[in-house]
Order: C-alpha cells, then sequence, then structure tokens
C-alpha cells in the first residue's frame, strides 16, 4: 500500500484555488477512480496519464488506484490537473521520491506520448501558489515564461514527463533541457509588453473632443461622443489608451492574468503594462459581453478583457438594449458577478466606457446641409438615441457632440500636440488626485462615491451655488450632481487648482450636458 500527496491549481472565473491531489494505491484488480467533483474532462486524465506514463517508459501501477481531489465540494474542472495526477500515481507507487512531489504544484496536460501540452490560466496559478505559501511550481516549459512573472515563487518548466521524472530522481534529465527551463521568478525586472498606440497628434481639429479625452483619462470618466459618420469619433477613441498611465505592476499581473485565463495573450511571459482597448462588433451576445457560460466553467466576457482599460462601443445604440443595459453595474462597481447552475464567480470589470453613436439612423441629423439632408423624423431620431438608456447615459460623465473639422483644420501645418505631451498633463493631475485620495482606498476622481465628495471634499461657497442651481433644473438627479461635482475635481486637477470654483463647475457642467443634443 502506498499514499503520496501533491498539489494543483483549479481556476474559476480569474481566481485560483489550491487543489491537493492525493493517490493510495491499496490491493485489488488494476483499476482507476478519481473522486472529488471532477468533469468529463478531469475523468479523462485516467487514459491520458496512463498512457503517458507507459509511453514515457515508466511503470503503471499495476494493483487498485484511487485518486482524491479535495477540498471535494470544489468544481474539478479542465485537463491542467493530468500532471498532478501521473505525478502523484508515480510517487504512491513508489517510482518518484514522494518528499520530492510534496510542498509543489503541479499545472499541465499530458498527451498520449508522455509530452506536456500548455494550458490557460498559468499565472493565476502562479499566483494562487505564491499567495499560500508554496514555493515551487511545475508547468509546460512553454508556459514557463508566464509563470515566472510572480515574484517569490520557483517555477520549473518541462517538455516531457520523462524529464520532469528523471529532475525529481535526481537523475540526468533524457534530453538534457529541464535545467534550461528552471526559473526564480523573483527578479523585479519584469518584461513589459510595450506595444505602439495611435498617437493624438494624426487627429486635426476637435479641440473640445482632445480636452474631453484628456479629462477622461485624468479623472478615469466615461465617455459618450454623437457625431455623424466619419467626423473622426473612433479616431479619438482609439487614442484614449496612449495617454492613460501605465499599469502599475499589481494591476499589470492583474490584467495579464484575466487575458491569460481567456487564452487571449500575445506573448508568452510578457507583463501587459498598458491599458487595454476592447472594441466589440454590436453584435455581441449578452453572455459574450458580461461573460458567463454553461456546466461547471465560467468564460471571461469582453468588459473583463477591457479591465483597466477602455471598452469601445461604437455604432452604440445597434447593441441589444440588455447588452448595454448590463454594462451599468460593472461602470459602479468595477465587477460582474456571474452566477449559473454550477457556479459562481465574480470576474473583474473596472473599465472606462466609451460610446459613440449617430445622431440618427441615416447619420445625417444636425449635420452641415453641404454633406447631406437628414431623412429621418423627429420620432425615429428619438427612437434610436433612446435605445441608449437614460440610467445608462447618467453613469456617464462626459457627453460630447463632434462636427466635421473645417478644411483648414485638416490641411493646417500645424502639427496638434502628441500623446506624449498630454500624457504628461493627465500623470501630472493624477497624481494631485493620489496625494488626495492617500488615505482612503480609490485613486481616481470617478472611484470617489458622491456621498465621499460631499463629505470629504466639499465645494466652495460660489461652487455651492452653482450646484444649487443645477439642482432645480429638470432631468438633473444626484448622480448627476456627484458625477458633475468629479468632472470640476478633474478640470482643477489638470489646472493645478487646489480645488475647484464656480467655473470649474460650470465647464464640468457643460461637459455633461453637451447643449442638450443627446436627448434630442
Amino acid at each position: 500500500m502506498g499514499h503520496a500527496r501533491t498539489a494543483t491549481v483549479v481556476v474559476i472565473g480569474v481566481e485560483g484555488f489550491l487543489v491537493d491531489v492525493e493517490a493510495h494505491i491499496s490491493p485489488g484488480l488494476p483499476s482507476m477512480s478519481i473522486v472529488g467533483l471532477a468533469d468529463t474532462a478531469v475523468g479523462e486524465s485516467r487514459d491520458r496519464a496512463r498512457s503517458a506514463i507507459l509511453n514515457s517508459r515508466l511503470e503503471w501501477p499495476k494493483t487498485r488506484l484511487t485518486i482524491g481531489l479535495s477540498p471535494a465540494w470544489l468544481p474539478k474542472t479542465g485537463s491542467g490537473l493530468d500532471l498532478a495526477i501521473a505525478i502523484a500515481a508515480l510517487a504512491a507507487d513508489g517510482s518518484v521520491p514522494r518528499d520530492s512531489v510534496a510542498r509543489c504544484v503541479y499545472l499541465g496536460e499530458l498527451g498520449l506520448d508522455g509530452r506536456i501540452r500548455p494550458v490557460r490560466g498559468v499565472l493565476v496559478a502562479a499566483v494562487t501558489a505564491a499567495r499560500v505559501g508554496l514555493e515551487r511550481i511545475v508547468v509546460p516549459a512553454v508556459n514557463a515564461r508566464e509563470a515566472s512573472l510572480v515574484p517569490g515563487i520557483n517555477v520549473v518548466g518541462a517538455r516531457t514527463l520523462a524529464e520532469l521524472v528523471a529532475h525529481l530522481r535526481g537523475e540526468p534529465e533524457p534530453d538534457g533541457t529541464l535545467a534550461d527551463f528552471e526559473l526564480i521568478g523573483n527578479d523585479t525586472s519584469f518584461p513589459m509588453d510595450q506595444t505602439p498606440t495611435p498617437d493624438l497628434v494624426d487627429v486635426r481639429g476637435h479641440a473640445m473632443g482632445r480636452y474631453v479625452l484628456e479629462v477622461a483619462a485624468a479623472g478615469g470618466h466615461h465617455v459618450a461622443m454623437l457625431g455623424p459618420p466619419g467626423v473622426g469619433k473612433t479616431l479619438l477613441a482609439e487614442r484614449l489608451p496612449g495617454i492613460l498611465p501605465d499599469l502599475r505592476h499589481e494591476e499589470a499581473l492583474e490584467v495579464t492574468a484575466v487575458h491569460s485565463v481567456a487564452g487571449q495573450l500575445q506573448s508568452e511571459g510578457v507583463l501587459i503594462a498598458r491599458p487595454p482597448l476592447c472594441a466589440p462588433h454590436h453584435s455581441a451576445t449578452f453572455a459574450a459581453m458580461v461573460g458567463g457560460g454553461t456546466g461547471r466553467t465560467p468564460r471571461i466576457g469582453l468588459i473583463s478583457l477591457a479591465h483597466r482599460g477602455v471598452l469601445f462601443l461604437d455604432e452604440s445604440p445597434e447593441f441589444a438594449p440588455q447588452v448595454l443595459d448590463a454594462l451599468r453595474q460593472p461602470m459602479e462597481s468595477g465587477e460582474v458577478t456571474v452566477a449559473r447552475v454550477g457556479f459562481t464567480a465574480k470576474l473583474p470589470a473596472r473599465f472606462q466606457l466609451v460610446l459613440a453613436a449617430n445622431p440618427c439612423p441615416c447619420g445625417l441629423g444636425g449635420a452641415d446641409p453641404a454633406v447631406g439632408v437628414c431623412t429621418c423624423s423627429s420620432m425615429q431620431r428619438r427612437r434610436y438615441l433612446g435605445r441608449l438608456s437614460g440610467p445608462l447615459l447618467d453613469r456617464v460623465d462626459l457627453r460630447l457632440v463632434l462636427d466635421r473639422p473645417t478644411a483648414a483644420d485638416l490641411l493646417t501645418e500645424i502639427r496638434p500636440e502628441s500623446s506624449a505631451v498630454v500624457a504628461g498633463r493627465v500623470h501630472e493631475a493624477r497624481a494631485r488626485a493620489a496625494a488626495r485620495l492617500a488615505d482612503t482606498q480609490w485613486c481616481t476622481n470617478q472611484q470617489v462615491p458622491g456621498a465621499e465628495f460631499r463629505r470629504r471634499f466639499p465645494a466652495d461657497a460660489g461652487g455651492i451655488r452653482v450646484l444649487e442651481t443645477l439642482a432645480r433644473e429638470p432631468g438633473c438627479s444626484a448622480r448627476g450632481l456627484d458625477r458633475v461635482a468629479r468632472v470640476a475635481w478633474t478640470v482643477a486637477d489638470l489646472a493645478g487648482r487646489d480645488r475647484p470654483g464656480s467655473a470649474d463647475l460650470m465647464l464640468a457642467k457643460s461637459l455633461r450636458d453637451s447643449e442638450g443634443r443627446w436627448a434630442a
């Protein structure tokens, strides 16, 4: 009789859970059973593990083998448990020393020929292992660089089961390659993804549009842009990530982990250092946008792929109403809870929303008659923009109406400010906000609740009179007043003032109202 124990990690949503893998050999006919709420993919591990062990010229236990996965209440999904199951079985049979497999996390899918195939969520698994105090993780060689992004944990990348067993036995590896992949993830210099983004220097005209982007970047505010086709809505939206600050290391690790679970990493072993931009097509479904899935496996939604970055919805009235309204709760909380029969998962979704819309179905409403004449009725225009619900727009701090740039704007030889110049002012404004919010849990003006703004950061006497005037206007909500105050603080931060005055509040109100054309 033999008993061995090792560990692996199961990823549910973007959260990792440590799983103890126990192997017990007892007298009886040769057989193998897996217990502990395993799904079909985990149940099939018995065949993959057996073939991989035999094809690696190792001995498969010739007696009864029981694999226990605990905690038993936690659903076990995916083929990433293959490696841990095979190593536990070999250790229980005495093929590898039991001490060498203890206090180590194993993650990887086994091919029938003994190769260790890459899996998703390796970065989350490494973070989980470090959090519970384990100092060593064995992953497929392809995923080794990704796991090494987590500081304070030893990472071993293996290509085959045979070389990993030789390593555990202290023998020379068959190909002598395992040592080349053994890494120590405690280096403070991590490779960062520095993919270039579109530059604001390409935008001619649109002085107010550029300023709105600057305010949005400085305060983390949501933006809505209204204008005819080709006016420059997409041009501006694609340049918002370029003026946002680089992600801090913990934020970059968080964003990279989300993309790792979703299988969207463009480069192995490289942290995503820049805020991502996610621009889904208007045909995206509710489940694709928010996340979900069936059975026991949650899927990462598009709003989670935009975490710590920008979610750009072009032609926003064309999205399904239930998809748009599903954004309202994540816009406030920064996360979305996906509940299904088999699982409940919290997915991060702290994004900056950018909505773009035409003024009417034909797109010519309010445009210069020289461009074309709108053929839509007033009822059609109201219905078209009415697809963006009032509660959704009430959560958008900045509402901008764009007009076509003039020929002089397009043909001028004067170069506009680049994204680097604007990003410098954004950095200074965020530094002022961070100093003001140093003793709080928030880091941008947009994240501060309205009650805290009124209590901790009240406006001056002139600003209070402006807010009182705004409160008496038809259709002005308490949330709207709070958002005007937030934008006013961002305007003051950009101007280098200690607190907003009445002029800042009036400017913030005009940036939110946009001459009332959003309500047309």
